[in-house]
């Protein structure tokens, strides 16, 4: 695999014969809500394409991934447990997804070479400019709980828009040491159970974890010591309005939910596969929320 400059991925995108044809693979899949993005946004642009859901187990995965270019395939998103895979096995790799250490959007070009890219902190960037346009990066550190691939991105992303400094909290120490060993001294590991006294000056805190989701269980966490500038992020959105979420409200804390993340995460993609440079909406957000539970 080579480096490549971003933006690189657009490569194929318009100008030649493929079919208008994108997916997503995963293991499982079938709860991805990609598909109703990528549906609504085809109707808005008017582009007659496919985006279909590829539920590809682990073993298979490489055979799958170099058999797309040649099915037609513009190029896919992915997601677990395949997004280290992905960077391993594209041609050309963007150094935000050598970073990362993970690739979540992949452009075939029509030489049939792979593109990886990680989007995944893009989209949580995007979504926090969006819904809490007061923030800035410069005010105060960042808290981020949790140490996971989510958590390697938002990490990334938040350094390079020029926090200060950047806490990392995590119910296992040890992973978030290994997240935080390569950013040196501008990463601090923080005791899990100190995570509430971690919130004081902070200027951004966003839990990473699957704690609060549907099924899982509750983030603890006081918010008392969080300044009154503080922007509360949760990138689970199922529930949409997380406990997390609830009680920063109930403080005067500005909350944005997870779901503005995954909606600016695929508009890389879709500006590579089908040349249009899609937009988030009220509407594209109610097409992503349809069906929910």
């Amino acid at each position: 695999m080579t480096d490549a400059t971003e933006g690189t991925g657009a490569t194929g995108a318009t100008g030649d014969d493929r079919p208008l044809l994108a997916g997503v693979m995963g293991w499982p899949v079938k709860h991805s809500r990609s598909p109703l993005l990528f549906g609504h946004w085809f109707a808005e642009h008017a582009i007659p394409g496919a985006y279909v859901r590829l539920a590809v187990r682990e073993a298979d995965f490489a055979e799958v991934f170099r058999a797309l270019p040649k099915a037609g395939f513009r190029g896919v998103n992915v997601t677990l447990p395949h997004k280290i895979s992905a960077l391993a096995l594209a041609d050309q790799a963007t150094e935000t997804a050598r970073a990362i250490g993970a690739a979540n959007t992949v452009t075939f070009g029509a030489d049939g070479r792979s593109h990886a890219d990680n989007t995944d902190g893009y989209g949580f960037i995007e979504n926090i400019r969006e819904n809490a346009p007061g923030w800035d990066p410069d005010v105060g550190p960042a808290l981020v709980l949790g140490a996971g691939g989510a958590a390697r991105a938002v990490v990334h992303a938040l350094l390079e828009a020029g926090v200060p400094g950047l806490r990392l909290a995590n119910r296992t120490r040890e992973r978030a040491e290994a997240l935080a060993g390569p950013y040196g001294d501008r990463v601090e590991v923080v005791d899990w159970a100190a995570r509430a006294a971690a919130c004081d000056g902070a200027s951004l805190i966003v839990n990473t974890t699957s704690l609060g989701m549907t099924g899982q269980p509750p983030l603890e966490i006081a918010l008392d010591a969080a300044p009154s500038f503080a922007v509360v992020s949760d990138l689970v959105y199922a529930p949409l309005e997380t406990a997390l979420l609830a009680e920063a409200r109930r403080g005067g804390l500005t909350a944005v939910d997870g779901l503005g993340m995954l909606l600016h995460q695929a508009r890389p993609g879709f500006r590579a596969w089908f040349g249009a440079d899609p937009a988030v909406t009220p509407a594209l957000r109610a097409a992503a929320l349809e069906g929910r539970p």
